[in-house]
């Protein structure tokens, strides 16, 4: 199975988000990959749960497709909520989030994308085969991202 190095918390997490992503949250911590390291929601203008899962996302693009050398990267990266689960202490209230990626490398779905553009239609395109042959492309992986939400 594919492994992706966790991404360091020596940067801040909102300035690597504005950085990377031109985007800006209320958000300190860290990457989320325990409940020590969980990102920091301060507060929030969008619905939480769709900030949770775009904060997932940078996160999975961060690891699989930014740090990574140009033949390692991996590109059509969906991720798909499978649970959630909110514990309480007595100081804080945290979401686990569980997400299912999808992803693919980069150079591989660029070469299927051309195939499908090339072939559709034709009578030699085995539709069925050029996804068959995605699919067994595709990685899957599963992912915990912990969330501090006290603030909210």
């Amino acid at each position: 199975m594919q492994k992706f190095e966790k991404i360091k918390a020596d940067d801040k997490i909102k300035e690597v988000v504005k950085t990377a992503f031109q985007a800006e949250f209320d958000i300190d911590g860290a990457w989320g990959y325990t409940k020590d390291e969980a990102t920091i929601i301060n507060s929030t203008q969008m619905p939480l749960k769709e900030l949770e899962h775009t904060l997932s996302t940078m996160r999975a693009y961060l690891e699989m497709n930014m740090t990574l050398n140009e033949d390692e990267r991996f590109g059509s990266i969906n991720l798909s909520e499978i649970s959630r689960e909110t514990i309480t202490s007595e100081l804080n209230k945290y979401e686990k989030v569980e997400y299912t990626i999808s992803a693919m490398n980069e150079k591989e779905y660029a070469k299927f994308i051309n195939e499908y553009k090339k072939g559709y239609g034709t009578k030699e395109f085995d539709l069925n085969e050029h996804f068959k042959n995605r699919k067994k492309a595709t990685i899957n992986l599963s992912i915990s991202h912990w969330f501090d939400i006290t603030n909210i």
